[in-house]
């Protein structure tokens, strides 16, 4: 009876909005019919991991913040209903975060590609209005032709802008401009409540900081105003090898610490000759470098630095003859190198739990290690971290399975690498209180442990901004329930 409600009012709601406004609304084809089955459809049901598949009952393509709008002031007033609302852009999650069963879909690359370039003078700052549908690869190459570039970045950049807000946005850059979510000025927001808003550091700062790193919990961005800097004109991009982990970790975090003199660090552990020669860490075909990776029995990892200097061309300057800056007094030193070995034996020690947990001769992917520094972070944001120390270490263990049936990762294989990540992630926040980001938790108490002292402050701006607990059912941090959707009603 629930299910056919749900089914009837979402009907409802797609005859009203398909009068009233011009954009497409798709319905699902347990609608009507499997001969309506339509690709948009299949792609809101899946994701890049492609191991969840959530039929959503409808998907939205809005053409504006306004249709978005609409819709959500519409859910706003089924109180007792259980439609959800999630919003998708590539579609590159591995848990169905951007999927809504038997909810609804916003396709975010259906809005327009709008961006506006402002270019500061002398003291002031460059940046662009750009959709939170538009991916950050289109956002470079047009920033490009006016000389300018964002300022940080993600790995991959087919992703949009208002999804990696959404969570943080990371990369080689952070160390030294922060994540994406430091290098925002403004955001256009729609409030779980259907409330178009303009917020920013100075104007509806709560709602601005929520937004954030907020896992789509709280509103959805629909455009953005990322900060910009000069292009440069080149780069000086160097790859190191090591077969030793704590100098591997002593130059990176050298590195770090002279972000006036570098621009991106990077790192990656380097498994064997399959990982060597990925499109990730690759060296030039130019050089003759063969290591020994020993046998299964006994293997040997490497580690590998990518770190670059931009060139800018100025008067002066010359980044093949940079000089280190000069030598701290005594007593800064000592506390400082008290800091990086708290941090090299709490990176040491995730070494060697990960490889305790992964075997390096069957293992398909990349795993990246790098540090970063936490004064670059806006702890007001909803994103959280484990440490407290000046830095930070994000390790990504980017693994793949093959999906073939007969010689690549069956269900059940499939089911053990989950289990197995998951073991090594709890066991890491245990020890040595790491922070998944990306999160995923399976239940709403993993998500209550993961956010810890700031699971009040969470759950508060969610009945502030999404009283119904409409958006973000990916997630599942906090799930749309008729008893909490008729308590916030009543409220």
């Amino acid at each position: 009876m629930e299910v056919a409600m749900i089914s009837t009012r979402a009907s409802l709601l797609i005859l009203i909005l398909s009068l009233c406004s011009p954009y497409k609304f798709i319905q699902s084809p347990m609608d009507f019919g499997p001969l309506n089955l339509l690709p948009t459809t299949t792609t809101a049901s899946s994701d890049f991991g492609r191991i969840l598949f959530h039929s959503p009952a409808a998907v939205l393509r809005p053409q504006s913040s306004g249709d978005i709008s609409m819709l959500l002031s519409f859910l706003s007033g089924l109180s007792l209903s259980k439609v959800t609302l999630e919003a998708r852009g590539a579609g590159h999650s591995i848990h169905g975060q951007a999927q809504a069963l038997d909810g609804i879909v916003v396709e975010m690359r259906s809005l327009p590609a709008e961006m506006e370039f402002h270019r500061g003078g002398e003291g002031q700052v460059s940046y662009a209005d750009v959709s939170g549908g538009v991916m950050w690869i289109e956002l470079l190459e047009q920033s490009l032709k006016l000389g300018l570039a964002p300022r940080s970045w993600t790995d991959y950049l087919y992703l949009i802008v208002g999804g990696t807000l959404s969570n943080a946005g990371i990369s080689g850059q952070t160390f030294k401009h922060g994540p994406q979510i430091s290098n925002v000025l403004q955001l256009e927001v729609v409030t779980g409540r259907g409330e178009i808003v303009k917020c920013s550091p100075s104007k509806d700062a709560d709602l601005f900081n929520a937004v954030l790193g907020g896992l789509g919990q709280f509103g959805i961005i629909t455009r953005a105003r990322i900060l910009l800097q000069e292009a440069p004109q080149k780069v000086t991009w160097v790859r190191a090898f090591y077969d030793d982990f704590s100098i591997f970790t002593r130059d990176q975090e050298l590195l770090v610490s002279i972000p006036d003199l570098v621009d991106y660090v990077e790192g990656f552990i380097v498994l064997n000759e399959q990982s060597l020669h990925s499109s990730s860490i690759a060296f030039p075909a130019t050089v003759d470098f063969s290591p020994d990776f020993g046998t299964k029995n006994s293997p040997k990892i490497y580690y590998c630095i990518e770190f670059a200097v931009h060139d800018y061309q100025h008067k002066n300057t010359n980044v093949h003859h940079a000089q280190r800056p000069s030598r701290p007094r005594h007593e800064r030193r000592r506390v400082k190198a008290a800091r990086w070995l708290k941090l090299k034996k709490k990176s040491a020690d995730f070494r060697d739990l990960l490889m305790d947990k992964i075997s390096p001769d069957s293992i398909e992917g990349l795993i990246l290690i790098y540090p970063f520094l936490r004064d670059r972070w806006d702890t007001n944001t909803s994103m959280v971290s484990g440490s407290t120390d000046r830095a930070m270490y994000v390790v990504g263990i980017l693994r793949s399975a093959n999906p073939d049936p007969e010689d690549g990762c069956s269900h059940h294989c499939l089911q053990e690498l989950l289990l197995r990540h998951r073991r090594i992630a709890d066991t890491a926040g245990a020890r040595l209180g790491a922070k998944q980001y990306l999160s995923h938790h399976p239940t709403p108490s993993g998500w209550h442990q993961h956010f810890g002292q700031r699971w009040e402050r969470f759950v508060e701006r969610k009945a502030r901004f999404d009283p119904l607990r409409i958006l973000g059912p990916g997630q599942g941090i906090l799930p749309r329930t008729q008893d909490a959707a008729a308590a916030a009603y009543g409220s």
